[in-house]
C-alpha cells in the first residue's frame, strides 16, 4: 500500500481550521462512484488517530476525503467547461462529524469555481428563474441541441449529394454551379466539424464514465487542449468561408440580373481571394487574441465574449451587404414585371417578386440575421421560440439550399432523367441476345438520346459562348420565378 505521505497530503493554509487536500495518485475528478472513491480514500487515509470524522463523499463531480469534525477542506476546481481549474471548492465539515448541508451526502460550495462570463451566463439566464424554469429551460436547451443534430445530418446529406450532382453531369457545369460548389464544401466542411464536437459531447457525457474507469483519461476534445482550440479554429474559419461564399452568390447574382453591363467569363481569382482567402486574417487576428487572453479551458464559452465580434464582425457586413443585393434585385425583378405586356393582374406580379425574395433568402445568407438577436432571458416562452427558430434556421440552411438550387432546378431535373433514361435503355440493351436487335436498339437510344439532348439543351445550340453563359446564369431569375 502507497505511504500516506506520498499520496495525500493534507496540510494547513489558514488558522481557521481550513485544510488543503491534494492527490498525489489521481485526481480527484477521475472518479466515477461514490463506492469507487469511499473505497480509495478510507483505504488509503488513516481515520484512527482522530475520533470524530466526517467521512469520504463523492458529489458525482470530485472525491472528497474523510475531515476531521470543524475543519474546512479545499479542493482544486475540476477542468469542466466554465470552470477555472486554478480556483478551489470546499466543503465543511460540522462539529457532529457530518457534513454541512442536506444530507446524507452534504454541500460542496463550487460558487468560485466558475469563471466570470459563466457567471454572467447563469446570472442571465438563471438568476431570476424558478426551479420549474430552469428545469424548462435545460428541456428547450436539450431538444434544441437535438433538432440542431437533425437538421445537421439533413444538410450534409443533402448537399454531399448536390455537390455530387454539380461535379458528375457536365451539362451542369457553369459559371452558376461553379460558385455553388464552393459554397457547399464550405457547409459540408462546416457541418462535420460541428456534428465531430455534438457527437464527442454525447459520447463524453454518456461514456465518459466507463472510459475513465478503464484508462484513468478523459476522452472528450475539451480535455485536449491543443487540439481542442484548432478545431474551433477550424469551425469558425469555415463559417466564416461559407458567410464569404454566399457574398460572392450575392456579387455574382447582382450583376447577373441588377448590373446591365455584366458579360463575360466571372473574376474567379477575385471570387477564390475573397471567398477562402479574406477569413484568414480574421481568423488569425481573433486566434492570437483569444491565446493572449484565455489560455484555459479551451475559451469556453468564447462565443459570448467581445472577442468573438473580431470574426463576428465581418459576418454581419456580409448579411448587410447581401441583404442589399436582395433588395436591389427585387426592385429591379418588380420594374422587369412591371414594363412586361401581360394580362396577369399586379397582385400576381408582386407574389413572384415575393416569392423571389424567399427563394434568394437562404442562398445568400440573410436567415442568419435571426443568429444574431440576443437570447431573450426574460421569458422561458420566448427563449423556446428564439431558440427553435434560430437553430431550425441555421442547421437546416444547407439542406434549402440544396433543395431549391438543386433539386427544384429544371436542368438537374432534366440531367437526372436524362441519365436514368439512358440507364434503362442501356439496360434493356445488354438483355438482348440477337445482335440485330442490338443494334436497332441502339439506334433507337442514339436517336432518343439526341431528341433528348435537343430539348435541354436548345438554348446552347448555334449560339455564340456569350449566349450560352448567360442561357446557364439565366436559371437564377427562371428558379426564383
Amino acid at each position: 500500500m502507497i505511504p500516506v505521505e506520498e499520496m495525500i497530503l493534507l496540510k494547513e493554509i489558514m488558522t481557521n481550521h481550513s485544510l488543503l487536500f491534494e492527490n498525489g495518485l489521481r485526481d480527484p475528478w477521475k472518479y466515477i462512484s461514490d463506492v469507487d472513491c469511499t473505497h480509495t480514500m478510507e483505504s488509503e487515509v488513516n481515520t484512527k488517530e482522530v475520533s470524530n470524522w466526517c467521512s469520504s463523499t463523492w458529489d458525482t463531480i470530485l472525491c472528497w476525503p474523510p475531515v476531521p469534525a470543524g475543519q474546512t477542506v479545499f479542493m482544486a476546481c475540476p477542468p469542466y467547461p466554465g470552470l477555472d481549474p486554478h480556483k478551489m471548492a470546499y466543503r465543511r465539515c460540522g462539529e457532529n462529524s457530518l457534513w454541512e448541508g442536506p444530507q446524507p451526502l452534504g454541500y460542496s460550495n463550487y460558487t468560485d469555481c466558475y469563471t466570470p462570463e459563466s457567471r454572467r451566463l447563469m446570472a442571465k439566464f438563471y438568476g431570476n428563474k424558478s426551479a420549474e424554469d430552469r428545469e424548462l429551460m435545460k428541456k428547450i436547451v436539450v431538444g434544441t441541441r437535438t433538432m440542431e443534430i437533425i437538421g445537421l445530418c439533413v444538410s450534409l446529406v443533402s448537399c454531399v449529394t448536390s455537390l455530387f450532382i454539380f461535379c458528375y453531369f457536365r451539362t451542369l457545369r457553369c459559371h452558376r454551379t461553379r460558385i455553388h460548389r464552393n459554397l457547399l464544401l464550405a457547409i459540408i466542411v462546416q457541418v462535420i466539424i460541428r456534428l465531430v464536437l455534438y457527437i464527442d459531447q454525447y459520447i463524453a457525457r454518456e461514456r465518459q464514465s466507463h472510459y475513465l474507469a478503464a484508462t484513468g483519461s478523459y476522452i472528450a476534445i475539451f480535455h485536449t487542449p491543443t487540439f481542442c482550440e484548432t478545431i474551433y479554429t477550424l469551425l469558425e474559419y469555415t463559417e466564416s468561408v461559407q458567410f464569404m461564399w454566399m457574398l460572392v452568390e450575392g456579387i455574382h447574382l447582382h450583376n447577373i440580373i441588377a448590373v446591365s453591363f455584366f458579360s463575360g467569363k466571372p473574376n474567379y481569382i477575385f471570387y477564390y481571394m475573397l471567398g477562402w482567402g479574406a477569413p484568414i486574417p480574421f481568423t488569425i487576428a481573433w486566434v492570437v487574441t483569444m491565446l493572449d487572453l484565455y489560455q484555459n479551458s479551451c475559451w469556453f464559452p468564447y462565443y459570448f465574449l467581445k472577442q468573438y465580434w473580431i470574426i463576428e464582425a465581418p459576418r454581419v457586413a456580409v448579411i448587410g451587404v447581401n441583404l442589399f443585393f436582395l433588395l436591389n434585385i427585387i426592385r429591379v425583378l418588380v420594374h422587369k414585371l412591371r414594363k412586361t405586356r401581360t394580362l396577369e393582374p399586379q397582385v400576381t406580379k408582386v407574389r413572384k417578386a415575393v416569392k423571389a425574395a424567399i427563394v434568394l433568402l437562404p442562398l445568400l445568407g440573410i436567415t442568419n440575421i435571426v443568429n444574431l438577436i440576443d437570447p431573450p432571458a426574460e421569458s422561458v416562452v420566448q427563449f423556446g421560440l428564439w431558440s427553435y427558430s434560430t437553430y431550425f434556421l441555421v442547421s437546416f440552411q444547407g439542406f434549402f439550399i440544396s433543395l431549391l438550387y438543386c433539386y427544384l432546378n429544371g436542368e438537374v431535373q432534366a440531367a437526372l432523367k436524362k441519365h436514368w433514361t439512358n440507364y434503362q435503355e442501356s439496360k434493356s440493351c445488354s438483355s438482348l441476345q440477337n445482335m440485330k436487335n442490338r443494334r436497332s436498339c441502339s439506334m433507337v437510344t442514339s436517336t432518343f438520346d439526341l431528341a433528348l439532348n435537343q430539348r435541354i439543351h436548345s438554348q446552347f445550340n448555334k449560339k455564340s459562348p456569350l449566349i450560352k453563359m448567360k442561357s446557364c446564369s439565366s436559371s437564377y431569375t427562371e428558379s426564383i420565378f
